[in-house]
């Protein structure tokens, strides 16, 4: 079902990527647990950093600092992380699935993308890209790829990217009752960190989907 590219260990020596597959999976607007949650989270994140530098100095965030400053770009986890240590933002709320994964996201400072796995179109792959390859954005915006960047991509095209996130046309959504999420770790971050990632995310979704089933939970390495 996954595999990874020679060129992507070649060029990402102790990086790691993880990947979640659920089946049985059902995607309420909400739910009761997810909201306790959410909440605890964000008293957490705002009571242990008193200030953005120490926040930044987090291991896990240098690590992705390090990886999105040869793009140009800004770790998004740590902006989220940011406004709601110290501007009272909130963990946006939407359907379970997404805010499952969001909740892991942010508690475990992780890059990761989720999916609707019945669109998801085996062979999947993590490569490496040229530069050329294009895909749809989740917000609608078509985009080619940064040479270099990390991606995944199923039989029909890219389903993700680290520096511009998931891809539209396997998006979860209401009627999602199987999902795949992956989580990209550059070189930092160690693969027992991402494989604690995806129990996680588990562990959020079996709180108002306790019949799920794991179809595939495995964490692959450069070694």
């Amino acid at each position: 079902m996954f595999s990874v590219s020679e060129e992507w260990k070649t060029a990402y020596p102790g990086a790691a990527v993880g990947v979640l597959a659920l089946g049985n999976v059902t995607n309420p607007e909400n739910h009761p647990a997810l909201d306790q949650l959410r909440e605890a989270l964000e008293g957490q994140i705002r009571t242990s950093f008193a200030s953005k530098e120490e926040l930044r100095a987090q291991p896990r965030l240098q690590a992705y600092r390090a990886y999105y400053k040869r793009f140009k770009k800004t770790y998004h986890v740590q902006m989220q992380m940011e406004s709601i240590a110290f501007k009272g933002k909130s963990i946006p709320r939407v359907a379970a699935l997404v805010e499952a994964m969001f909740i892991a996201e942010l508690k475990d400072q992780l890059l990761t993308a989720g999916h609707d796995l019945d669109i998801v179109e085996s062979p999947v792959r993590l490569d490496t890209a040229r530069g050329t390859e294009q895909y749809v954005r989740i917000n609608g915006q078509e985009q080619q790829l940064k040479a270099g960047d990390m991606f995944i991509a199923d039989a029909q095209g890219v389903l993700s990217t680290v520096i511009y996130g998931p891809d539209r046309r396997t998006q979860i959504v209401p009627g999602t009752r199987r999902a795949l999420f992956t989580v990209y770790a550059p070189p930092g971050i160690g693969e027992e960190a991402v494989y604690q990632h995806l129990k996680d995310i588990e562990a959020n979704i079996r709180l108002f989907a306790p019949q799920a089933k794991a179809e595939l939970l495995q964490v692959y390495g450069t070694n």
